[in-house]
């Protein structure tokens, strides 16, 4: 019997093991989409305790404890203590088993604080108690956790509307330690429906200065702050969509149905989608043209639970996987930029399982020979950021696409304790790769599968993005 967590978690074979411990555990990490919050990387700051550090913002595990019967007051509640959280969560711990919590958890107390005890109701206080007091000293500042695990480059999620102002001063000093830059997430300009659109096209114009009042000047606008991103070393765009809109459009037409918008006329769900698509593909454009990696999220059904958003808001643990129609629509998309050589290197990550095989082939379809993997199937993503998902989408891709091209692994996280999952992904492909070996699916060529799986774990990402 293994012993749990130990330095062979997850490799199943000698060569697994060889793969992992000679090619794959060393190398540096670009994590490439995440929702670290910059100031506190500009700040170097100490967090106040491991509840700070690891609770706070966290809905995958708010939405355990919910699970398990815990109360929300200490989940998202301000009237309970810091530790009181911790406890609770501990307690909930033991049940999280066969989740992946459970392995994150043991993995990040593991790797940043050296503690190897289950955690539980019982040894609760002895792990919050020594974790906390790290955290209070130097080399566990967030540089500090950064550096513990060889990131190398971090890339924020941010609004157009921010003044970056962290990255810029971040920046601008002669000793950073992890390169920072953001990426452009100008979602809530693509989704009229919203009842806030026309304040934030207010806002928007307030920044650039000029009425955003038809289409033409909402493309201009956002291409104005598109342009000083760029100029704050921004080189990739997101988008959390449920889908990918691509209808027939004019923007004679998107301009109409945005007028009617800021008029307080309502629109058709056509009209909607009419404009989605327009200004979706004007973005693809312009990602094109400034040499940007866009990337989609496909597939999520957000905001489920109503008396939670209006209660606690978006974005505390209430989204589920959705089933909405992904094909004809993301092909248009990719399509009508494509046939004008308007296609930026695109990477998407699909939420549904059962569209796994539609996303990996329809990239194929876009992958022109230009650059080397240009349209990718991105890693697993939210509740398919595990060991089943990773597997599942490594595998889709390696046999309807080219997995040595895979441009691999990011957390999608807003804690500084989730780098261990790239240690998680990383296990999961030299296990794959390692059974296909002793299995004779794979020849025993240990030097160029080695070199795969540090392309696949550092290399491809350096590459495609250009960091």
């Amino acid at each position: 019997m293994k012993s749990f967590l130990d330095e062979n978690f997850l490799l199943q074979t000698k060569t697994a093991e060889r793969l992992y411990h000679d090619f794959a555990k060393d190398m540096p990490i670009i994590d490439y989409h995440n929702h670290l919050p910059p100031d506190q990387v500009l700040n170097n700051i100490n967090f106040k305790n491991l509840t700070h550090a690891w609770l706070a913002g966290d809905h995958y595990k708010w939405r355990a404890m919910r699970t398990n019967g815990v109360n929300e007051k200490y989940c998202t509640g301000t009237d309970t203590s810091d530790y009181e959280k911790f406890e609770k969560w501990a307690e909930t711990v033991p049940y999280t088993m066969r989740n992946p919590l459970y392995h994150w958890t043991h993995l990040e107390l593991q790797r940043y604080f050296g503690i190897d005890t289950i955690l539980n109701g019982d040894t609760a206080k002895a792990i919050y108690d020594e974790a906390s007091e790290k955290l209070q000293t130097p080399e566990f500042n967030v540089q500090g956790l950064l550096a513990s695990r060889k990131v190398e480059t971090i890339c924020t999620t941010d609004d157009p509307l921010d003044s970056l102002v962290h990255h810029k001063e971040y920046f601008d000093r002669t000793e950073q330690g992890v390169d920072m830059f953001p990426a452009f997430r100008p979602d809530k300009f693509i989704l009229i429906e919203n009842p806030a659109f026309a304040s934030y096209l207010q806002r928007l114009g307030d920044i650039v200065g000029f009425e955003i009042n038809d289409f033409d000047n909402l493309k201009k606008a956002l291409r104005s702050r598109a342009n000083f991103f760029a100029a704050n070393g921004c080189r990739i765009s997101d988008h959390g969509l449920e889908q990918i809109y691509a209808s027939e459009f004019t923007e004679e037409g998107a301009d109409k149905v945005l007028k009617k918008v800021l008029s307080g006329t309502s629109i058709s769900p056509a009209e909607e989608v009419e404009f989605k698509s327009a200004i979706l593909h004007s973005l693809g454009v312009m990602y094109s043209e400034l040499g940007w990696v866009q990337q989609f999220h496909v597939g999520a059904l957000r905001n489920n639970n109503l008396r939670a958003m209006r209660e606690l808001g978006p974005d505390t643990g209430w989204d589920s996987i959705g089933d909405f129609p992904q094909a004809q629509a993301m092909s248009r998309f990719l399509g009508k930029l494509d046939e004008f050589n308007q296609l930026a290197k695109t990477v998407i990550y699909n939420l549904n399982p059962s569209d796994n095989y539609l996303i990996g082939t329809m990239i194929g379809n876009f992958n022109d020979g230009s650059v080397a993997g240009k349209v990718q199937f991105g890693s697993g993503w939210w509740f398919l950021d595990q060991k089943k998902g990773m597997e599942d989408q490594m595998d889709v891709l390696s046999n309807v696409g080219l997995i040595s091209r895979f441009v691999g692994m990011l957390t999608d996280s807003r804690s500084f304790l989730s780098f261990p999952r790239h240690e998680y992904f990383r296990r999961i492909l030299c296990n794959l790769l390692g059974n296909d070996i002793e299995n004779g699916e794979l020849p025993n060529d240990i030097k160029w599968i080695g070199q795969m799986v540090q392309d696949i774990s550092y290399n491809n990402t350096k590459n495609y993005f250009g960091f």
